[in-house]
């Protein structure tokens, strides 16, 4: 085992939509990398339940086969294995009581026969429209209170698709359990470099005393695919970029990166803080058109292959108007970013896969330099690569060797696979092994959710007030519409390259 991490405690993981992609994708395979670094305990029990007609054995037979298709450089056969001898599979409808009877009666089982120590985690690995029912029935079969043990439900992103139903989801689930019982899990923040984030700027006396409005220029976020909307249409096309991607992913990177430091290393110390830089952004819905931009992908060429329009793509209707990309500019209204701009954008069928935080430094004075060659400075970013290739890159200016004074820009870069041996993983090893030990420092709170859609909904209020008469259609393949070069352009500044 390593040294540096205890094992979990014993416990049951228990996944409602256990028959979904989710489970043989992610959540299977992040369990056999917690068991080959030996965090998972000898008492583990994992408990499927889904309406699909399978009992256990053909369960097993079914859930294996997919995932050493799907997952075979991730798993082994012998990790599986151990995974499936303890695996158990109930079929049932999710508001059928009987169905958290029979749950009930089978946690008791394996805790009295020392297989879980009568701690549980449930994941609602369905959608999110039956996250209340689902925890509502298992708050009213008395399998959420804890009595000595600890019963935790975790529930995957989107937290609701806009303010109120935000709101809404946040009532329903602290009307029947408590907020230290609930995990909301955004799969982001299970990536190394982006816990890294937290750790460069407060671990290193180099960079805190330069990160402010003093001395950066402007922060540019970039979540970028070259995927499409692939077999996700139907969910996709009721939800779009903007609900999708803005409200969690982008906005947990651009907390991490405008944040205070924290008193510690706490879960609340932490997420205090993060909820403090959501309520400092001021967007009004006056200012979306000139702040907000949406695209939507036509077809085109992405890595060489030809891509469909995503009005051509499966289960999306024909004249759909939904978006596929945007971007926005965010000032964060506190002492530290005053005139600091953010920059965030997202998007599908674009030039490349990359997620990014780049750090603008304020330019040097040129004045040194009037009377020689150089007629202008090389930027300053500092570059925390998310995906792929994960790293951090610092540019900056050098002497080209000669007897003139010449200067071009250079660059240092970090990647973690040249320093540390990477283990295999979904994103999902680090959330689940917390989750098990009790450190909800990953997982959003209540208010941090509810924060992130305070941003967002005058975006949405004002769409719905205009219609889509500034959606405007990008190439698939291309860097995203013109209206985000526009955006950023307003300010004297530009994107960096997506491919």
């Amino acid at each position: 085992m390593n040294p540096d991490y205890a094992q979990a405690p014993p416990c049951a993981l228990v996944v409602f939509g256990a028959s979904g992609d989710l489970t043989r994708r992610l959540l299977v395979p992040a369990l056999c990398n917690l068991l080959r670094a030996d965090l998972l305990p000898a008492e583990f029990s994992l408990i499927g339940v889904a309406r699909d007609d399978f009992d256990s054995d053909s369960f097993r037979r079914a859930l294996g086969e997919r995932v050493l298709e799907v997952a075979s450089d991730k798993v082994r056969v012998t990790e599986w294995s151990w995974i499936s001898e303890r695996l158990h599979y109930l079929r049932g409808e999710f508001d059928d009581p009987g169905v958290f009877e029979r749950l009930g009666r089978a946690l008791k089982q394996f805790e009295s026969a020392q297989q879980t120590g009568g701690n549980c985690i449930f994941y609602l690995a369905t959608p999110p429209g039956v996250f209340a029912m689902i925890v509502r029935r298992l708050a009213g079969a008395g399998l959420m209170r804890e009595d000595g043990r600890w019963r935790r439900v975790v529930v995957e992103k989107p937290f609701g698709t806009d303010l109120p139903s935000a709101e809404a989801l946040d009532r329903d689930l602290l009307a029947v359990v408590e907020e230290q019982q609930i995990y909301r899990m955004d799969h982001y923040l299970g990536k190394e470099t982006v816990q890294n984030i937290m750790v460069l700027r407060f671990a290193n006396g180099l960079f805190e005393p330069l990160w402010n409005r003093d001395h950066i220029d402007h922060v540019q976020i970039t979540v970028a695919e070259t995927v499409g909307v692939e077999h996700r249409g139907k969910f996709y096309d009721a939800t779009g970029a903007l609900r999708d991607m803005v409200p969690n992913h982008l906005f947990q990177l651009l907390s991490l990166t405008a944040m205070e430091p924290p008193t510690c290393f706490a879960a609340d110390a932490v997420r205090t803080e993060k909820v403090k830089v959501l309520d400092a952004v001021r967007l009004r819905a006056e200012d979306v058109e000139r702040f907000v931009v949406r695209g939507q992908y036509g077809a085109g060429t992405v890595g060489g292959e030809p891509r469909e329009a995503y009005r051509q793509a499966q289960d999306v209707a024909p004249g759909s108007t939904t978006e596929t990309y945007v971007a926005m500019r965010l000032m964060v209204d506190n002492w530290r970013w005053a005139g600091v701009p953010f920059y965030l954008r997202t998007g599908k069928s674009l030039a490349a896969r990359k997620t990014e935080i780049a750090v603008k430094f304020k330019q040097a004075p040129h004045s040194l330099f009037r009377d020689t060659r150089v007629d202008r400075l090389g930027q300053n970013f500092l570059v925390l690569r998310i995906q792929p290739n994960e790293g951090i890159a610092l540019q900056f200016n050098a002497k080209v060797p000669g007897p003139k004074i010449l200067i071009d820009g250079v660059r240092m870069d970090f990647k973690y696979k040249d320093y540390f041996d990477n283990a295999p993983s979904t994103g999902y090893e680090t959330l689940l092994y917390d989750c098990m030990m009790g450190d909800a420092t990953l997982f959003q709170r209540a208010d941090n959710v509810e924060a992130g859609w305070r941003v967002v909904q005058p975006i949405i209020d004002a769409w719905r007030a205009v219609g889509p008469r500034d959606l405007e259609l990008y190439q698939a393949g291309s860097e995203g519409p013109s209206a985000a070069d526009y955006l950023i352009a307003q300010d004297h500044r530009r994107w960096r390259m997506i491919g």
